[in-house]
Formats: C-alpha cells, sequence, structure tokens
C-alpha cells in the first residue's frame, strides 16, 4: 500500500491533520462506525468530555486492532461532537493520540445537536491495509 499525503498549505500541521490523503494498491479498507465511549457493557459514559475522548479513541483503536489493521494506517477520521467549545478545550488528547500512533489522515470536526444517550463525542474512521 502506498499513502501520499496532499498539503498544500502548512498551517494543519499544528492540527494534526491532512488536506487529502491519496491511498493506491490498497489490499484492503476498513470503515468503522462511530465509536464512542461506551464500555464492555453498552453503558454511555456519563464523563467529562476529555474523559470520553480518551475512552472512545480507546474503542476505536480496539476496534482496528480487533479488524487486524493498524491505527497508523487510519486515512480518514470524523468528529463529531455535542459541545465544540470542550471538544477544543480537550483537544490536545486527540493530537497527542494521533501524534502517538503516527496517523496522517484527513480530518472533519462537527458539532452535532446531539449523539446517542450521554455521550458528547464520536468518532468514525477509515483504515487501509
Amino acid at each position: 500500500m502506498e499513502k501520499r499525503i496532499i498539503n498544500p498549505w502548512k498551517w494543519q500541521d499544528a492540527r494534526n491533520y491532512a488536506q487529502a490523503v491519496e491511498v493506491k494498491n490498497a489490499q484492503s479498507t476498513l470503515y468503522i462506525s462511530g465509536q464512542t465511549a461506551i464500555n464492555d457493557y453498552g453503558i454511555s459514559s456519563n464523563a467529562d468530555m476529555r474523559t470520553q475522548i480518551t475512552e472512545a479513541l480507546e474503542n476505536l483503536k480496539k476496534v482496528i486492532i480487533q479488524a487486524d489493521f493498524e491505527v497508523k494506517n487510519i486515512v480518514r477520521l470524523n468528529v463529531y461532537t455535542t459541545e465544540h467549545e470542550e471538544l477544543f478545550k480537550n483537544f490536545d488528547v486527540l493530537q497527542n493520540w494521533i501524534t502517538k500512533h503516527e496517523v496522517q489522515q484527513a480530518t472533519t470536526v462537527m458539532e452535532v445537536k446531539t449523539l446517542f444517550e450521554t455521550l458528547k463525542v464520536e468518532f468514525e474512521a477509515t483504515v487501509v491495509k
């Protein structure tokens, strides 16, 4: 598999994403449903935004590993939140996770009116190998 990052500018680098990611010769593509801070028993988190971001990212990682893909091969990561101000106050959690796993992805962040039950953030990803 070959990945090519397309960034006509430099400003997105500080925000840990790419303007576009081209993938050639991929063996397989994994489309992941939105992952949230729901525990192993299906119970939604009541925790604060920072905790929910951490738990949702761990759930995302768990799905990727279970599917026998690598986190670093996320090429698209959409972020949905009910509280954009709180998300950006805690954005370092996401940025650190992306850096730790050497992810270079196209990203869209959207504020939505509501998510399931008490959830505040959801991550939807596309991963290749």
